[in-house]
C-alpha cells in the first residue's frame, strides 16, 4: 500500500489537516480532516456504525483531483515547500 498525498489545506499549519490522500492499492481517496462532533449536525445525517462523518473548508474543494482517468498528480504545494513527485499515483 503506498498513500500519495494529492493536496492539502494551503491554510493548515505543518503536519496538520485537511489533507487529501490517494491509495494506489485500494484505487480509493482518504481524507483527514475535522471530525463532526456536533450533536444536532449529525442527527439530520444517517450514518452508519463502521462510518464516520468528517468536513472540510470550501477553499479545499478546488485542490481535489478532477477524477479523470490517467495520472493523478498533487495539485498543491506548501509556499516555500519544495515540490514532490511521491504525489504521483496511477489510477
Amino acid at each position: 500500500m503506498a498513500l500519495h498525498e494529492l493536496c492539502r489545506d494551503p491554510e493548515s499549519q505543518i503536519n496538520q489537516s485537511p489533507t487529501l490522500y490517494y491509495d494506489d492499492s485500494t484505487k480509493t481517496y482518504l481524507l483527514q480532516s475535522w471530525k463532526v462532533t456536533d450533536f444536532e449536525r449529525l442527527l439530520s445525517i444517517a450514518v452508519p456504525e463502521h462510518e464516520t462523518v468528517v468536513e472540510f473548508p470550501a477553499r479545499l474543494l478546488p485542490l481535489f483531483p478532477d477524477g479523470s482517468v490517467g495520472e493523478i498528480r498533487c495539485v498543491c504545494h506548501r509556499e516555500g515547500e519544495a515540490e514532490r513527485d511521491e504525489g504521483t499515483a496511477d489510477m
